[in-house]
């Protein structure tokens, strides 16, 4: 049946990113909901950010689109061009290639819910603005992993 429960899609919390880049992810929940339905090549996650909690250190992808939609509550969307206020409504999209550092932080009182959705491309790769990190190729098949820029792994 393709109506998807999210109730009954595990619910994931923190992040997979080197201790060094992890602690503002630390509280982020979010659920797989594309991979519950079946979905191979478009990913879409719900991610519930309580107070303080970041989406994502700013990042970019060279082979993924990103599409990112509030649901619920309000956040600070961070790009290299500077700071957004977004709020429930609100959506923002990231072409793939595009250099520019993107993420979501919530700065305010109350828990933020957004609809992340993105192409799923086990070639893509990706860079951390100001961060010594980067991302190799093979998120999806268990083969990529987090490197430093001069290339050695964490």
């Amino acid at each position: 049946m393709p109506v998807i429960d999210k109730r009954l899609v595990p619910e994931q919390k923190g992040s997979k990113y080197p201790a060094a880049f992890a602690e503002p992810c630390r509280e982020r929940r979010f659920r797989r909901l594309g991979e519950a339905g079946g979905l191979t090549r478009l990913g879409v996650s719900e991610c519930i950010l309580p107070p303080g909690a970041w989406s994502s250190q700013r990042h970019w992808h060279a082979e993924e689109d990103e599409f990112l939609w509030v649901l619920e509550g309000e956040l600070v969307l961070v790009t290299d061009e500077g700071e957004t206020t977004v709020r429930a409504g609100d959506c923002a999209a990231f072409p793939a290639g595009e250099r520019n550092g993107h993420c979501l932080q919530n700065r305010s009182d109350a828990p933020a819910r957004i609809l992340a959705m993105s192409n799923r491309s086990d070639t893509d790769w990706g860079e951390y603005p100001g961060l010594d990190l980067t991302f190799a190729p093979g998120r999806y098949s268990g083969q990529g992993g987090y490197l430093h820029r001069d290339g050695t792994p964490y």
